[in-house]
């Protein structure tokens, strides 16, 4: 079975542009005024917990070097897709990275508005499995902290967010045609969380990837038209207004019975606690 590959974007360019199941992260060249599949323009400063993380070493100047999402889920911590800091993802090894920020209240990621701030530290799931993309998760630590009310609260195991038919909206500055029309702006698309039961029969372990229903969950339209990206990656899906979901991976983007998966933060919220 192939791997299915997560939605951040990777080094260089040219090898994001396959419509496949790809990783969502961003790229070193942007055009469009759009962002994640079926999304509208919404604004940092109405959702502050949205953060872009940014390299103009390895994805250059353009868009701040952004190339995954994250969520402020403490005011000093960050969380992520794990793969996000993989070597694919990056181009070279994480530690070769000098310049990794994570970009807090920047809209546009064009200007200068808001902050960039570096790591003080980071930790990456040991139980994430690169090949099933299985607890997608890594947290990353601020060397400076940001203000309280700009922190989301993340959803627990039994909360009702969870709940299938739950409308929910992902946010993210990633590709919004799925042929590698990149926003500078962050966009949000209305989604809605689905039953585990249709997510294994979109992926039931064929070449599309293999859904996991305890650590992943999935969200989307019968339609499609819906969706996160490539840029997306590590990006916040929010229902009732609470992290329920990171953006992982999928088959396409916004393609018909072909949902979004997501980390499932209920299973991974107790070792975020435990590192943030």
């Amino acid at each position: 079975m192939r791997r299915p590959i997560a939605r951040a974007l990777t080094v260089p360019l040219a090898a994001l542009v396959a419509a496949a199941v790809l990783p969502l992260a961003s790229p070193v060249h942007a055009s469009a005024d759009e962002g994640v599949i079926g999304g509208s323009a919404v604004k940092t400063s109405d959702h502050p917990w949205v953060v872009a993380l940014g390299s103009r070493d390895r994805f250059g100047g353009t868009r701040s070097g952004q190339f995954c999402g994250g969520v402020l889920i403490a005011r000093s911590t960050v969380v992520t897709a794990a793969h996000c800091m993989s070597q694919e993802v990056l181009g070279v090894p994480r530690n070769r990275v000098s310049d990794l920020k994570v970009i807090a209240g920047r809209t546009d990621l064009g200007t200068t508005e808001g902050a960039e701030i570096p790591l003080r530290n980071e930790w990456i799931n040991p139980a994430y499995d690169a090949r099933t993309n299985s607890g997608d998760v890594a947290v990353l630590t601020l060397a400076t902290p940001l203000p309280a009310g700009d922190v989301i609260t993340m959803a627990e195991e039994g909360d009702p967010a969870y709940k299938a038919g739950t409308k929910a909206t992902v946010y993210g500055w990633g590709d919004t045609s799925g042929a590698g029309q990149y926003p500078d702006t962050l966009r949000a698309a209305p989604v809605h969380v689905l039953a585990d039961s249709e997510c294994e029969q979109a992926y039931p372990g064929n070449e599309d990837g293999t859904y996991v229903p305890k650590t992943m969950l999935c969200a989307g339209e019968p339609e499609g038209g819906k969706d996160a990206c490539q840029g997306d990656s590590g990006g916040p899906l929010v229902a009732e207004g609470r992290l329920v979901g990171l953006v992982s991976w999928g088959s396409g983007c916004g393609r018909p019975r072909s949902p979004g998966v997501y980390t499932r933060v209920s299973d991974v919220v107790k070792v975020i606690q435990q590192h943030g």
